[in-house]
């Protein structure tokens, strides 16, 4: 079970190809990648927006349906995992260092330098800033992951299929998805995985820079040899873990990360503008919900530069979770065994969606509020704002100490996620794949993100990665066609034997 497949083999001459083109081509490779980027959220931004709102509503349906009383798994199976253990799972493979990265960053440019409508600055700029956060980090991303996660714990845990993508297409095509066909869904999946978490690994290593630059005055910014010492420290870190399985690394990792997340904001919202935090999650919940929809389905046909921004950011978003969607539904789908649909659909769709809100709020306002006390936080790297923005609160350099250490763990456990999920992918499923796969596929990783960072392609790499988003958005489709189609008649079946 655990022999390495032709996937393995595949995915790596592809990827190899890949980092060769963006590391002896970086300029090049830029611009072919930056077109077809531009291409496909110019021409298909209406498909995206389209697709992933249908990926809501049939998470919502499956929420609420009978059918949601189905476990994922035998129906004497229990969680492996005590409910907080799985959410803290759940979460840090699925926004983790992301939410420390943007955070602070991404309401700050909404409101002061690329509002969607308003004037910078403003008012509505400020709750505009909060809404459409709110709606990038919500119950669209999450839903994205579901579908993936929710579709391959079915076939896996319930119908004892192999951990694979195609293995979840199987009621729609057969025997086919053990052909080339199969293969070249799974070479798909093991190719997102890895470039996504090499990427994150890149800029992981960019932003641990930028915040122990900020601290220390000997350490330099944007160092090259701090970045890859960093990602050396990481790899030894994370492989570590991964030796020792999801039991143990991955869990302890992910209850530890939860516990730092927890500290920092609790931190924040004490030390930083407390009741106008509280006053603009109230506020900018309400929004979220009042213009769910038409933030939903807004392309701006007509108007050109709201059209850009909505290519810039949702479009960009909506592609971006599709395409980490491979590896994160991977992960959540092995660590949700025993559990219902509907607790499934709770845990995955609705508990991160309110705990990222809470985050934003917290630490997009405070943000907000630094800039317009008369700081200008407009013109620094993205790495830095976090960091500019706790240097203007009580107890800076120990809110900075904490995201730094929250980073590092969120760093450590999306690679040894992704780590464990690759050598999955690349063992025919298996739920236990040899250590020498992960470590080959821990190396790998790594390495891309040193390449890359000296030959300055991680940002065209990123761009490759959201490219392929598009082929596997139609993989998705057709496995929420095969989920329904499994369960339905499974449902249909329990109903008669009653």
């Amino acid at each position: 079970m655990n022999k390495v497949t032709n996937v393995f083999w595949i995915a790596i001459v592809l990827i190899a190809l890949a980092v060769g083109y963006g590391a002896l081509a970086p300029e090049h490779f830029a611009e072919v990648t930056g077109n077809m980027e531009s291409f496909l959220t110019t021409s298909f931004g209406w498909y995206y927006l389209l697709i992933v709102s249908v990926m809501v509503i049939f998470c919502l349906y499956f929420l609420v349906s009978p059918m949601g009383q189905i476990k994922l798994g035998k129906d004497t199976d229990k969680p492996e995992y005590s409910f907080a253990t799985w959410i803290a799972m759940l979460f840090s493979a699925g926004m983790g260092i992301g939410l420390v990265f943007w955070g602070a960053a991404e309401p700050l440019s909404h409101f002061a330098i690329d509002p969607a409508t308003a004037e910078p600055g403003s008012q509505e700029a400020f709750r505009e800033s909060m809404r459409f956060t709110f709606f990038h980090w919500g119950i669209h991303a999450w839903a994205i992951y579901a579908v993936v996660a929710l579709s391959l714990a079915y076939f896996q845990f319930r119908k004892g299929e192999p951990g694979l993508i195609s293995s979840t297409l199987r009621p729609l095509f057969g025997d086919r998805m053990k052909g080339p066909w199969g293969v070249l869904v799974d070479v798909i999946a093991v190719f997102a995985t890895a470039v996504g978490v090499a990427t994150t690994l890149g800029f992981g290593a960019i932003q641990i820079n930028g915040g122990l630059a900020y601290l220390f005055d000997g350490i330099p910014e944007d160092s090259l040899i701090t970045q890859i010492i960093i990602i050396a420290v990481v790899t030894v870190l994370f492989m570590v873990s991964s030796w020792s399985g999801i039991s143990k690394g991955i869990k302890y990792l992910s209850n530890t990360n939860m516990v730092l997340a927890i500290t920092l904001l609790i931190l924040v919202i004490v030390l930083g503008p407390t009741l106008l935090i509280f006053n603009m999650f109230t506020d900018s919940l309400g929004s979220y919900f009042q213009n769910l929809i038409n933030m939903s389905f807004r392309a701006a046909p007509i108007n050109g530069e709201n059209r850009s921004w909505i290519d810039g950011w949702t479009i960009f978003y909506w592609a971006w979770w599709i395409s980490w969607s491979p590896f994160v539904g991977i992960f959540i789908a092995r660590v949700s065994k025993g559990r219902t649909i509907r607790e499934f659909l709770f845990g995955v769709l609705l508990i991160p969606t309110f705990i990222s809100f809470i985050w934003f709020a917290a630490f997009g306002t405070t943000a907000i509020d630094v800039q317009s006390s008369g700081v200008d936080l407009t013109g620094l790297l993205t790495e830095e704002t976090l960091f500019a923005v706790f240097n203007e609160l009580p107890l800076g350099m120990l809110l900075s100490i904490v995201a730094v250490l929250l980073i590092s763990t969120f760093f450590i456990t999306s690679a040894d996620s992704a780590t464990f999920v690759l050598g999955m992918q690349s063992s025919n499923g298996s739920l236990d794949p040899a250590n020498a796969v992960k470590l080959t596929w821990g190396i790998a990783q790594s390495t891309i993100a040193v390449i890359l960072l000296f030959a300055g392609g991680l940002g065209s790499l990123q761009t490759a990665l959201i490219i392929a988003a598009f082929p596997f958005s139609f993989i998705m489709l057709l496995m929420m066609a095969s989920f329904y189609k499994a369960l339905n008649l499974e449902y249909k079946a329990i109903k008669r034997k009653r």
